[in-house]
């Protein structure tokens, strides 16, 4: 079983996919450098929780 989201990582991901919904790739590294380059995130743990998410819910649109 996996680790449960919070509610804020889930809203963060969310917006992104809405802000930028052509940058995201679904690949979580190829993702982590974008967020690095868009200077999104002040705390690497909180990055990795939404953007791992993130990657998972473009992971299941493409299925």
């Amino acid at each position: 079983m996996g680790r449960i989201k919070t509610k804020e990582i889930k809203d963060a991901a969310l917006e992104l996919l809405k802000k930028y919904p052509d940058k995201w790739k679904t690949s979580f590294d190829e993702n982590k450098k974008i967020a690095d380059e868009l200077k999104i995130f002040s705390n690497k743990k909180t990055r990795n929780d939404v953007i791992g998410y993130l990657t998972r819910k473009i992971a299941q649109r493409n299925n």
